[in-house]
């Protein structure tokens, strides 16, 4: 009950998404239901599914990886922005990183997309932003990278996977989703790119 009470809309998104994603997994149709099909969202059907398509998750590792991401910067930015600017951001993040994956695929029909990874990279970016020198840390690599770092190395690697990768992820989505992250925070947070440089710098 804690987490609701300090963060009601990322604890709500929490326990929704997971429901939603287990319950996927025991219903398969969910996910034609669900699912991003940018050949259909451009053509003006099935347009929800830019929302719906994060509330499931491909898999067990799909969903415990975006959901430990989550907890781990979710909570925390939330307290950071106010619950209402959270919301507006995971769900902004929903839509506009899923804009360029439907730009890109409105004439594969055989292309779906899934998860929730647009809006956490979002979440993670503007933690970033707040955060700039907190340690993240990785699987199998047994130290913290500073978080700026961590947010570059991302990015690029999020370009070159778009152009370069067939693992059928969608380096667009977390791609996108970063820069809306950074943006809306910018945008809607006065002051935080100073904070970021005097973090940044050490300076006072």
């Amino acid at each position: 009950m804690e987490y609701f009470n300090i963060a009601p809309v990322a604890s709500l998104i929490f326990v929704f998404t997971i429901i939603t994603s287990l319950y996927a997994f025991y219903d398969h149709s969910i996910y034609g239901k669900f699912m991003l099909h940018p050949y259909s969202v451009s053509k003006g059907h099935k347009v929800w599914t830019v929302i719906t398509s994060g509330l499931i998750h491909a898999d067990w590792m799909h969903l415990i990886f975006n959901m430990f991401t989550f907890v781990a910067f979710a909570f925390t930015l939330e307290q950071l922005l106010g619950s209402f600017k959270f919301g507006v951001l995971y769900f902004l993040a929903l839509i506009l990183s899923d804009l360029p994956t439907i730009f890109k695929h409105k004439d594969n029909f055989n292309y779906n997309s899934l998860g929730a990874s647009g809006a956490i990279s979002a979440v993670l970016f503007s933690f970033i932003l707040f955060n700039p020198v907190s340690k993240i840390y990785i699987m199998f690599i047994p130290f913290g990278i500073p978080a700026w770092i961590f947010g570059i190395i991302y990015l690029i690697y999020c370009a070159y996977a778009s152009k370069n990768s067939r693992d059928g992820i969608n380096h667009d989505a977390h791609f996108f989703g970063a820069l809306t992250g950074l943006i809306f925070t910018i945008i809607f947070v006065p002051g935080i790119l100073q904070n970021f440089f005097t973090l940044l710098t050490g300076s006072r």
